[in-house]
């Protein structure tokens, strides 16, 4: 038999029996379809939260009280020890050295906002005017804490809360109270939505001094700091331990956190998060390839008449096993093609149902699911392929 006419054959057969083919290429969809969408919800998580950590700052260094051990917590919380606290003071020392181009201390509370007969809740963060540069925030309209003002009670309302209290004027130049305290709106910040958990609408934003003085504290929650450039990153992360160390009497009681660390740990988590639930769903096509061996086993005894006039007129074994490999092959090809548009339309679904995630399944796992998928179902042929070949002409004609 030539290649044409195994191939017609194949086919032929595979239309034959719809019920079988169907059930066959069914199961290879569902497996490579499997393989595409649960990659693109791994990949895409990786890939929001790159993305959410890369728009929090860029070169960003982030100093907490207390230092971290190699168990992964605070030796001092476990003996009962309270850490010291950071200060305006080690900030201050901390904006000094030549890696750092900016620095904001930061306190968060809550606290009563009111204002035009209105009142409600709000996060309050007390930092600096570099806060807002360094964590890529933009101002609407206004200032915070400009140069040459003369009252430094001001506060910058998110973009809802500015909505909420003054839907019909302009917010900037009104009185707002907050707890105990009055402010001057000195500016409104830019509608971005979400991020890293908190929603950056829904804060305000006032003098450190007034925040520790509000919250009844001298300790800094954060210092935030942005390095002068990547490359100054870790040199900024070491002088930033030696200087607070020196201010410490010694004791490094401190954790500096890089954006870069933070970025690598979550990528090769979520790196193998992906390949997990990769391999899981391979599961699905190993199943898909035990079915088709099985169904293409029981093929084998209702076609025993038709592979004994193949070889009464001259089909040798070969021909036949090549006969049931292109119809595996057949078979398989439609299922993983089936199972990547599938696995498309998932992903299309899920990023219209989270549309900050970006689920957009990798290349890789599209190729890697149909290939599988390929081989898998040629692989399942070998043992019916085997058996139908070694069958003889006279006693295969014999049956019915």
């Amino acid at each position: 038999m030539t290649l044409v006419d195994t191939l017609q054959v194949s086919f032929k057969t595979v239309l034959s029996y719809r019920i079988r083919s169907l059930l066959i290429v069914l199961a290879m969809a569902l497996g490579v379809a499997a393989v595409v969408v649960l990659t693109a919800l791994g990949d895409g998580a990786r890939n929001y939260v790159i993305n959410q950590f890369s728009s929090i700052g860029t070169n960003l260094l982030v100093v907490l009280p207390g230092r971290a051990e190699t168990s992964g917590a605070f030796l001092g919380a476990v003996l009962g020890q309270t850490p010291r606290d950071l200060t305006l003071k080690d900030a201050q020392l901390i904006g000094r050295l030549p890696q750092v181009r900016r620095y904001a201390p930061l306190n968060v509370g809550e606290a009563e906002l009111s204002a035009a007969n209105r009142l409600r809740e709000v996060t309050v963060l007390g930092s600096n005017a570099n806060l807002i540069p360094i964590r890529h925030m933009k101002l609407a309209q206004g200032s915070f804490l400009a140069q040459g003002t003369a009252s430094n009670a001001q506060i910058v309302l998110g973009a809802k809360i500015a909505n909420e209290f003054f839907p019909r004027t302009q917010a900037i130049g009104q009185r707002i109270r907050l707890g105990d305290s009055r402010f001057l709106v000195s500016g409104v910040l830019t509608a971005q939505g979400e991020t890293m958990g908190y929603n950056t609408d829904e804060i305000v934003i006032i003098p450190i001094g007034y925040a520790q003085t509000m919250f009844n504290t001298t300790s800094l929650f954060r210092i935030l700091i942005e390095a002068k450039s990547h490359s100054e990153i870790e040199p900024a992360k070491q002088a930033i331990l030696a200087t607070v160390k020196q201010s410490h009497d010694g004791e490094e009681d401190i954790t500096v956190i890089t954006q870069d660390a933070i970025l690598s740990t979550f990528d090769r988590i979520l790196q193998a998060l992906t390949l997990a639930v990769a391999g899981i769903a391979a599961i699905s096509l190993i199943v898909a390839g035990i079915l088709v061996m099985n169904v293409m086993l029981v093929a084998v005894s209702q076609r025993t008449a038709e592979i004994g006039l193949l070889k009464a007129i001259g089909a040798t074994s070969a021909d036949i096993r090549r006969l049931f490999f292109a119809e595996a092959l057949l078979l398989s090809l439609a299922g993983a093609i089936l199972g990547f548009l599938l696995g498309q339309f998932g992903s299309l679904m899920l990023r219209l149902a989270f549309p900050q995630l970006p689920a957009w399944p990798p290349a890789w796992a599209s190729i890697a699911g149909i290939t599988v998928a390929l081989i898998t179902g040629v692989l399942a042929s070998l043992m019916p392929a085997s058996k139908a070949a070694k069958l003889n002409a006279v006693n295969a004609l014999g049956k019915k």
